[in-house]
């Protein structure tokens, strides 16, 4: 029997509003189950959110509420972005929930034989919520470079895993491909940044210095570590260790991360699998971020792109399809207002949105609204169905393109209108016309099979407009919007 099938989402932390950045986990992994799912898998995708930590504490505190009525307010904003995306997950998971808590404290004792007490001094940095080599903080100047926050100076005593006496392991297991990080050039940088060792980690603070977390099984004074907490949610969501369906589901077949937690999730968390004798996951898709216009996206700077606004302005699909096209799913991409509305007018309203309206234009024009027999699957999908396999989603989507882009050359070529004039005397052309509009379906309708995971909405309609044999008027899809560049028609007159 086929194991059943599990993709996983990095939690974000709830401190602050969804970003693009949370979107895209989000978009790849629905990508990646509406395809499973299509080909008749079972999946289970599992989303959730970060609550415990200093940097929530602190929140909370500035708000007037204490750490869990802020934390309750705050992740309903993470809850709405997937809802509005149509994110099509099984299982949500807040790191505050009692059984999440209970089951990482169940794994803490689990890992007891690796976990040591030990004291630490040196550099920190709150935004991260990591500890940071010596080496790394004299690098950057004594700042990190993604909060542009002086790192602070600890000393304190905690507990650590001993991450480092899994360094053979793990470097193996990712040498050898058993976790895969794709793509490959993420894998190079991960090596190189072990080809020393792992690091042992504190996976706890004292709670004079971290009062918002779990506590540590046996020792009032220590609370876990943030990673360690949220690390464990793509396990104890699927009801680990009590409920035993989680074996059915673990180890996952794609945990979506960014980039720039890779080395939490190729470092610690296999350690702490290892430790736990469980399997590891079988691959990290390793996203990179989205700029805008070439720059960072940046509260300060006030160019942060919120992803409710997109998909409120142009629609669902139309987010779907730019972030899934125009962002490179395996590396960094852009985004401007300029280029999204122009991949929106040009390639979905007159490449996909056009071709569908005279296609069902002429089938009702010319045979009263009744199809041909429509020729299914024609084009060699070889390509696209290697590109949705390989994780590389913008690859397949510029495939179905390709489709879209021939079609509709070829009724320039055939020039439906032009049969039609001969089809009402001659029967040959009637015949032909008949054919021509027939293959025109076929191709649609395959088209539609292939957006499935990619614009569920716009492959509902094509295929309501043409599967039953008679056209069935729908909405026109991706009419033209012009929020941020000119309309080519605004002077004529």
């Amino acid at each position: 029997m086929d194991k059943k099938l599990y993709i996983t989402t990095a939690i974000p932390y709830v401190n602050g509003t969804p970003h693009i950045g949370n979107a895209l986990d989000y978009l790849l992994a629905d990508i990646w189950t509406r395809y499973q799912k299509q080909n008749g898998h079972e999946v289970r995708f599992q989303v959730g959110t970060d609550e415990h930590g200093n940097k929530i504490a602190a929140k909370a505190a500035a708000a007037g509420l204490d750490p869990q009525g802020y934390t309750d307010q705050m992740y309903v904003n993470f809850e709405a972005l997937m809802k509005r995306m149509e994110a099509s997950y099984t299982d949500f998971v807040r790191t505050t929930d009692i059984h999440h808590i209970q089951s990482v404290q169940y794994l803490w004792q689990v890992l007891q034989p690796y976990i040591y007490k030990g004291s630490y001094e040196g550099w920190y940095c709150v935004g991260c919520e990591s500890f940071v080599s010596d080496k790394e903080a004299t690098t950057n100047g004594g700042i990190c470079p993604d909060h542009q926050q002086p790192y602070q100076h600890l000393s304190e005593e905690n507990y650590y895993l001993k991450t480092s006496a899994f360094t053979d392991r793990v470097r193996q297991s990712i040498t050898d491909d058993e976790l895969k990080i794709v793509p490959e050039f993420r894998k190079k940088e991960f090596l190189e940044l072990i080809k020393d060792g792992l690091q042992d980690v504190s996976i706890s603070r004292p709670k004079k210095n971290l009062s918002w977390g779990i506590p540590v099984p046996g020792d009032p004074d220590q609370v876990m570590y943030v990673w360690l907490d949220a690390l464990a949610n793509y396990i104890t969501v699927l009801g680990y260790p009590d409920n035993s369906d989680w074996q059915q589901y673990w180890p996952a077949d794609v945990q979506v991360v960014g980039k720039d937690i890779l080395r939490f999730h190729a470092g610690i968390w296999p350690a702490m699998l290892l430790g736990a004798g469980l399997e590891l996951p079988k691959k990290l898709l390793v996203h990179g971020h989205v700029n805008v216009g070439g720059a960072k996206m940046s509260k300060t700077v006030g160019n942060v792109v919120d992803p409710i606004e997109v998909i409120n302005d142009y629609g669902l699909d139309a987010f779907r399809y730019y972030f899934s096209r125009h962002i490179p799913t395996l590396d960094d991409g852009d985004f401007t207002w300029e280029k999204f509305e122009n991949s929106y007018n040009t390639e979905l309203a007159n490449d996909l949105g056009n071709l569908i309206r005279r296609v069902s234009g002429m089938i009702g024009r010319y045979q009263a609204g009744v199809i041909g027999v429509a020729p299914q699957g024609e084009h060699d999908m070889s390509a696209y169905h290697e590109a949705m396999e390989k994780l590389e989603f913008n690859r397949a989507i510029d495939e179905v393109w390709l489709m879209v882009r021939s079609l509709n050359q070829y009724i320039e070529n055939v020039k439906p209108w032009e049969i039609a004039k001969k089809a009402t005397t001659d029967a040959d052309a009637k015949a032909h016309l008949n054919d021509v509009l027939a293959y025109a379906v076929g191709a649609l309708l395959q088209i539609g099979d292939l957006l499935v995971p990619f614009l569920p909405t716009t492959a509902a309609t094509i295929h309501k407009t043409f599967e039953s044999g008679v056209i069935v008027d729908t909405e026109v899809l991706f009419p033209k919007i012009y929020k941020h560049t000119a309309d080519p028609n605004a002077n004529r007159a």
